[in-house]
């Protein structure tokens, strides 16, 4: 029995009121499907219906395009300060509805109030700042003395990171004078809603910004739409791919931030309890549904024995349970789809003969729950080393030298993230230089600034979104 417990400490729901029902936002205004259908929302912790959202078809899709292309020639005209003071409008709106709006995202997504009070909401903020700034200065960018924007802008965007990620694609979008159709996905549908009032409240053009909810199909119409100059889509290589397949031949421009295996490399010389922090943040941040996620944790031989009991007594001490509790460490899995498809993945490794490890916890009842798992005894043959599971699994290999490391770091179709673990500066440039990924952290993980440009390439993607380098998606140079 721990000296110390930790009383429930349970975020209040009153702060967020979601109606009953929410139509698609099409050129200002809210409206139904135009064949009438919906579908239901559901809180992963609960199981709870949380909303009825109105499901997006091919009509819809073009009203949406539509009002983007009318919306387009003004917004682009306008002088970049103009645009900026709406951008800047928008992040002040978000950080004045942060509360709100973490407590939406906790309950639609399944997360920890902890993730999304304190790292969620203040970098979605930090991205509609930070573009803002960049609205008025695109001569400067290095991009020509006159860079253009392309016009309408299709988005796609997934459940692990619903506001976050609408505010990647749609922030240096807007700035660099772009209109916008965004398809959230189906299972988080809300903050998108949200954020089209806080379009509204920010007094944003009609048509500037358009939201359909709904399933792939509509993502998939989205895409293939005529009217649509670029496509940007964040989510799983295999959806990745059928999208190029679809864009191939246009001259629509395309970027894609798709899936990952990243390997989290600590050396002898690592500081251990330092390192074992990042581990969990790498992997079990957001249940581990992170594309960027260090889930093949390397640990050099002659430190294993130690880096694993170290990680085993912290794993302990996580708490899984009420997302909205502040206490709370590791929420619900979003779905009952993706927490088949963990479970599957998690058995098949057991089954292949690694070691299988979770520390002792109760998993509530209701709702889409995961223990934190460990595989040791993992080899590089093993699928739980070669697939992206996208849930709170880690895998641990080992190396020798820093030559193994980093042919197993690459041995990967993926090449998205790493972590490199280390006191000397020279090894981590040298380890750096040689990682096929295209974010490498060092002694850190899961860190994110709007400044710096994210993204990956092999089967992890193309195109670079953040900082200077993501205006570039959204300009015709």
């Amino acid at each position: 029995m721990s000296l110390f417990a930790y009383a429930p400490a349970p975020e209040s729901r009153a702060v967020v009121d979601i109606a009953p029902s929410y139509g698609l936002f099409i050129d200002g205004e809210f409206r139904e499907a135009a064949d009438g259908t919906v579908f239901k929302t559901i809180a992963p912790a609960t199981e709870e219906v949380l909303s009825e959202v109105a499901r997006a078809g091919a009509e819809d899709v073009d009203a949406a395009v539509a009002a983007a292309r009318r919306a387009f020639p003004a917004w682009s005209a306008l002088p970049g300060a103009e645009r900026g003071k709406y951008l800047f409008r928008i992040a002040r709106i978000l950080q004045e509805r942060s509360r709100e709006l973490a407590v939406l995202e906790t309950l639609d997504n399944g997360k920890p109030i902890r993730e999304t009070r304190d790292a969620d909401l203040p970098l979605v903020a930090a991205h509609f700042f930070y573009y803002a700034g960049w609205a008025d200065k695109l001569a400067h960018a290095g991009f020509g003395p006159d860079p253009r924007p392309l016009g309408v802008a299709g988005q796609v965007i997934p459940w692990n990171f619903p506001l976050l990620m609408l505010a990647w694609k749609i922030a240096p979008a807007l700035a660099t004078g772009n209109t916008v159709v965004l398809k959230p996905a189906e299972t988080t549908p809300l903050s998108a809603l949200f954020f089209a009032d806080v379009c509204r409240q920010a007094g944003l053009p009609r048509g500037v910004v358009n939201i359909l909810t709904g399933d792939g199909s509509a993502g998939a119409a989205l895409v293939a739409h005529e009217g649509v100059d670029k496509v940007a889509f964040t989510g799983s290589t295999a959806v990745g791919k059928e999208i190029a397949r679809t864009v191939a031949g246009t001259s629509k421009k395309l970027t894609l931030e798709l899936g990952g295996k990243g390997a989290n490399i600590v050396f002898d010389d690592a500081p251990v309890d330092q390192a074992v922090e990042g581990i969990v943040t790498g992997i079990f941040f957001n249940q581990g549904q992170v594309c960027c996620a260090g889930s093949r944790l390397l640990v050099q031989e002659s430190v294993h024995d130690e880096v694993l009991d170290a990680l085993k007594r912290r794993l302990g001490t996580l708490r899984v349970g009420d997302p909205l509790d502040k206490n709370t460490d590791i929420g619900a899995i979003n779905s009952a789809e993706q927490l088949a498809r963990i479970t599957a993945l998690a058995d098949t490794g057991e089954a292949e003969g690694a070691e299988r490890w979770s520390p002792a916890c109760e998993l509530p009842e209701a709702g889409f729950w995961f223990a934190p798992t460990l595989f040791t005894g993992v080899t590089q043959a093993h699928t739980v080393a070669r697939d992206e599971i996208f849930g709170p699994v880690l895998s641990v290999l080992t190396f020798r030298t820093p030559d193994e490391a980093v042919a197993k770091a690459n041995n990967t179709p993926y090449g998205l993230s790493a972590g490199v673990w280390t006191e000397k500066g020279s090894r981590i440039l040298a380890m750096a230089a040689r990682l096929r990924a295209g974010v490498v952290w060092a002694n850190t993980f899961n860190k994110f600034d709007p400044t710096s440009p994210f993204g990956g390439y092999q089967e992890s993607g193309f195109g670079r979104e953040g900082g200077r380098h993501g205006l570039e998606a959204y300009l015709d140079v």
